[in-house]
């Protein structure tokens, strides 16, 4: 069984409380003997694979498999093509260079449903959108990359993995993927 979940901020990728302030995956009603494949940060939203297929687990995620995971960040500033271009190439964080990753700017930006709470704002500081396709899932790798560009992450939400994107569902909702979404979200 693989299940789609829209992560909502603010909720840890695990069942067992970690004794800070925020929800678990307990609440939302999954069955019995499933677990996350993968994280997002409490402060991320998005796309959540959970599943009762431990193989899933090293073929989704394990970076010499290259499966591809879409996110989009919304940044402090405006990241030009240099930058851009930085993360393409990878860039240094805590010693070691990232693979090498898709990174442009959304055009149009996206019609994103606001954040509760919302994100920081800051009138002389513009913020933007940008997608950044990678293949493999370090610790807080997003926030560090586009840290390390000089365009801190605001808000990150995952909306693709493989070919199984988040579309339409509502933060906070889950689904069992039939075996075509399924296959979606084993593909590269």
């Amino acid at each position: 069984m693989l299940i789609a979940f829209n992560k909502p901020f603010g909720v840890l990728s695990q069942f067992t409380p970690d004794g800070s302030k925020h929800r678990t995956l307990s609440k939302f009603g999954f069955p019995a003997r499933v677990y996350p494949i993968g994280r997002l940060d409490a402060g991320s939203e998005g796309l959540l694979l959970l599943s009762d297929e431990r193989a899933l687990n090293a073929m989704l995620l394990d970076p010499d498999n290259r499966h591809p995971r879409l996110y989009w960040a919304q940044v402090e500033g405006v990241p030009g093509p240099e930058a851009l271009q930085s993360l393409a190439r990878g860039v240094p964080v805590r010693g070691r260079r990232t693979l090498p990753c898709k990174a442009w700017l959304i055009e149009p930006q996206p019609d994103v449903a606001p954040r509760d709470p919302p994100i920081r704002f800051r009138k002389n500081i513009p913020e933007r959108w940008i997608a950044l396709e990678l293949v493999e899932g370090k610790n807080r790798q997003v926030r560090h990359i586009t840290a390390a560009i000089g365009h801190p992450t605001l808000r990150l939400i995952r909306i693709r993995i493989g070919r199984l994107e988040l579309n339409a569902m509502p933060a906070g909702k889950w689904k069992v993927l039939d075996p075509g979404e399924a296959k979606l979200a084993q593909e590269g």
